[in-house]
């Protein structure tokens, strides 16, 4: 019986284990880009804008390392496009059982650069959340999760778009306009 108990045991603790050492891995995708931080960002902002057809608009680009730096630590380049579609968000915020998803959106991708000096996409698995929460959040995810792939196409033959350097909005007094944001 201790045998039994203890194999049991060891088994929870080994998927617990393997869980936590690659939850982030199946939460988030990380995706080489051929440029620089900004061009790579003005390319996912573009590639955002081409799907306003499904309801998507810039919300914000945002620098999080610029508050580091500020501060005088020394952090690699990061800028985060968000972006957001109301065709995917007005399902989710309607409906109170899943109105806590909105701590989801808007849609943010991140573009920064390594140490080995090359430029990096990352996203949310999009349509992997979107299963923990059920059949009708699943099935807007999964819509989501591929206009996400959408986003990150960065085709070399297209001339660079400018970097839209959008300021957060969306409410109170913020820089941007109340329709910017989700």
């Amino acid at each position: 019986m201790i045998k039994i108990f203890s194999g049991f045991f060891a088994g929870i603790v080994l998927v617990i284990v393997i869980a936590f050492k690659f939850a982030g891995g199946f939460m988030f995708s990380e995706y080489a880009s051929p440029f620089g931080v900004e061009e790579t960002a003005a390319r996912v902002q573009a590639n955002i804008q081409a799907l306003e057809k499904r309801g998507w608009k810039l919300s914000a680009l945002r620098n999080p390392a610029r508050a580091a730096q500020v501060s005088g630590i020394n952090v690699l380049p990061v800028l985060l496009v968000e972006a957001c579609s109301t065709d995917y968000s007005a399902p989710l915020l309607k409906e109170m059982e899943t109105r806590i998803l909105s701590i989801l959106m808007p849609c943010t991708i991140s573009v920064y650069k390594k140490d080995d000096g090359k430029t990096y996409i990352g996203t949310m698995n999009s349509g992997l959340m979107g299963k923990l929460f059920g059949s009708k959040v699943a099935s807007i995810m999964t819509e989501v999760a591929k206009d996400q792939q959408q986003f990150i196409v960065m085709d070399p033959s297209k001339p660079a778009p400018p970097l839209i350097r959008k300021r957060p909005g969306g409410g109170s007094g913020g820089a941007g306009t109340p329709e910017s944001g989700c």
